[in-house]
């Protein structure tokens, strides 16, 4: 009986059929771990918004006053009179968009950030001597991770942020000017975090790399320490200041950002000295430099303090529940 040539050895067809498996194994790996920090990140993302929202309204508003007559007096006084004159539930007015957005938002970082370090140890980092894996990425390349991570969900988040800003200030818009119903609505501009998503898993990664190497030093001969091993605080502690670095470093761009987005609805009936015509939605760098004239420096960082305050406790609880979670399905 004829025999079927094959070009390819019994032994080469086996190889082959065995690396194809491997290969599907790990794809279907990667689906799964996606899949886990889209949900992970999205119930991360819904804990943290319920922190964080009431100190975010009072910084839009502090952010979103007049720059000639301010309204509030600092952090506190629009505390105070969010919940004397609309109650308590005042300063979540907006929640359910960003809620939306939070989920969505964390989901896409988690996951870009996870699926960018894949990218960049596949073809970047340089395996390691002794076990022939991939050697850990270094801090450059986990922000640069982040940084991949923040184009996307700027994508998602800004059409959020939007509709977040105007009915966080609807409620007091009497209180800046009438409305013109004649004045065009501004065009939103995309929120600058790449930056933001640098800094975010940068810090992150770094104080969790300091705390490991703390505990290095106090661990069982032959104990591997790794991030599983770290403590609830410590991981609250590694978020917080994570949380802080990331809204310190974007603030000014938030703070224009913010007067962009809320300018049709608290300034539409403002006109120009010089034409009279109503002054409509300016461009992201004529937003800032009108801030810097009218206040300086000091007009970008309006709210900052509070917004980096209200960062910490909603990062450390954003970071902990994912990374528990995730922890969690591991072991």
């Amino acid at each position: 009986m004829a025999q079927t040539y094959s070009p390819f050895p019994e032994a080469k067809l086996t190889d082959l059929a065995a690396s194809a498996q491997e290969t599907k194994v790990v794809i279907s790996e990667k689906n799964e771990q996606s899949l886990k920090d889209l949900a992970f990140g999205s119930l991360a993302g819904v804990a943290g918004k319920f922190v964080e929202f009431p100190f975010d309204t009072v910084k839009v508003r502090l952010q979103t006053q007049p720059l000639d007559r301010p309204i509030f007096k600092g952090p506190y006084d629009c505390f105070r009179q969010t919940v004397r004159n609309e109650g308590f539930l005042g300063l979540y007015n907006g929640l359910s968009s960003p809620l939306v957005g939070a989920m969505l938002e964390n989901a896409v970082l988690f996951v870009g950030y996870r699926r960018a370090q894949d990218l960049l140890r596949e073809f970047v980092a340089v395996p390691d001597q002794q076990s022939g894996a991939a050697a850990p990425l270094s801090i450059p390349m986990l922000c640069l991770s982040g940084g991949i991570s923040g184009v996307f969900a700027s994508m998602v988040l800004t059409p959020v942020e939007l509709v977040k800003c105007k009915l966080q200030v609807q409620q007091i818009g009497h209180l800046y000017t009438k409305k013109d119903p004649k004045t065009a609505p501004l065009c939103p501009r995309r929120r600058f975090t790449t930056g933001g998503g640098a800094a975010w898993f940068g810090s992150y990664e770094a104080l969790c790399r300091l705390l490991i190497s703390r505990e290095q030093l106090t661990a069982a001969p032959g104990k591997i320490v790794t991030q599983a091993d770290l403590s609830a605080p410590q991981l609250m502690l590694a978020g917080a200041i994570a949380g802080m670095a990331y809204n310190f470093i974007l603030f000014p761009a938030d703070c224009i950002k913010s007067h962009m987005q809320t300018q049709d609805v608290l300034r539409s009936h403002q006109r120009s000295p010089v034409s009279g015509a109503a002054v409509v939605g300016q461009g992201f760098w004529a937003t800032g430099k009108e801030i810097f004239r009218s206040e300086g420096l000091r007009g970008l960082y309006r709210g900052c303090g509070i917004t980096v305050a209200r960062s910490a406790p909603s990062s450390a609880i954003i970071f902990m529940t994912y990374y528990y979670l995730d922890f969690d399905q591991d072991g």
